[in-house]
């Protein structure tokens, strides 16, 4: 039963693929990073937190909002060490699908110093949140990530 719910959560979550595949980094409709929750936060406070446009960046043609100056400013000091894996695409399906999917601001996981996102909704009424299959087995998914991104940058 839980290999039907997996095979299905995946039918899904390659459903939404297709919308986002054109896209590199995830944005939505108004070119916001992470749907405004602000990167610095999950690793200052290890907790999801919506930004503010008052304390906003353009960096690489994206706008990422933070909480305040402060995380504004450690942003610009070092970015790449806020940024998350995959462009801020669902790690987990970036292991097991070798594809690009939207994700919930609100699901993610520091490891390493990195900061991975991870889709998670309803699926017949109950959670399929992506987050725990990839920490059941976090080293083979790490690994499969890394490959496949190699990939799907490509594209």
């Amino acid at each position: 039963m839980k290999r039907i719910k997996l095979i299905l959560g995946v039918l899904v979550l390659t459903v939404i693929s297709f919308k986002v595949s054109a896209q590199k980094v995830n944005t939505n409709e108004n070119n916001i990073a992470n749907n405004g929750y602000d990167i610095v936060n999950y690793f200052t406070s290890n907790s999801a937190k919506r930004g503010s446009s008052s304390f906003s960046i353009n960096h690489n043609g994206v706008i990422y909002y933070f909480v305040n100056t402060e995380h504004l400013n450690s942003f610009k000091a070092n970015p790449e060490k806020y940024l998350p894996q995959y462009d801020g695409y669902c790690a987990f399906a970036v292991a097991q699908m070798s594809k690009k999917i939207p994700v919930d601001p609100e699901t993610f996981r520091i490891d390493d110093g990195k900061l991975y996102l991870f889709y998670n909704d309803y699926w017949e009424g109950k959670p399929f949140n992506t987050i725990v299959p990839w920490i059941n087995n976090e080293a083979k998914m790490e690994q499969m990530a890394v490959t496949n991104w190699e990939k799907i940058k490509k594209n």
